[in-house]
């Protein structure tokens, strides 16, 4: 038995880019990053961050739901599978490129919110609490 299941969660790292085929079938390609965070070693050495980009293709309806609401910066979580393809470019060199064909798709960046830009939100006001008549709440010392 084998597995080809690729799970991310990254930024997208531009629009995507969407065409149609003949048959009307929707393909949508975009680069997602993901980074692992930096850290500090016991002597002090620094590591730093470490981002990879990832080659997603999207078929049909994700595609077509990509069009609409998928946007550089955004957080997306993906799931697919890893294939790659090779060619030869302009001078004969063979090419080999990764992607990822997804199968799932879910956006993480809240609607209306711009991921590459954002301004530091107002800090948090505190909330009151009214219990409820007949609560437990009203038994409480506090």
């Amino acid at each position: 038995m084998s597995v080809n299941k690729v799970i991310l969660i990254g930024n997208v790292g531009k629009d995507p880019d969407v065409r149609y085929l003949d048959s009307g079938v929707a393909v949508a390609t975009f680069s997602l990053a993901t980074t692992e965070r930096g850290y500090t070693l016991q002597n002090g050495t620094q590591v730093p961050d470490r981002t990879e980009w990832h080659n997603i293709v999207l078929w049909r309806g994700l595609a077509q739901t990509a069009e609409k609401y998928v946007h550089k910066g955004d957080k997306l979580y993906i799931e697919g599978k890893i294939k790659s393809r090779s060619y030869d470019d302009q001078n004969g060199i063979k090419r080999t490129i990764v992607e990822i064909f997804a199968d799932n798709m879910e956006m993480l960046t809240p609607r209306g919110v711009s991921q590459p830009q954002q301004t530091a939100a107002p800090a948090p006001q505190p909330v009151q609490q009214q219990p409820v008549a007949g609560s437990a709440a009203e038994d409480l010392p506090f």
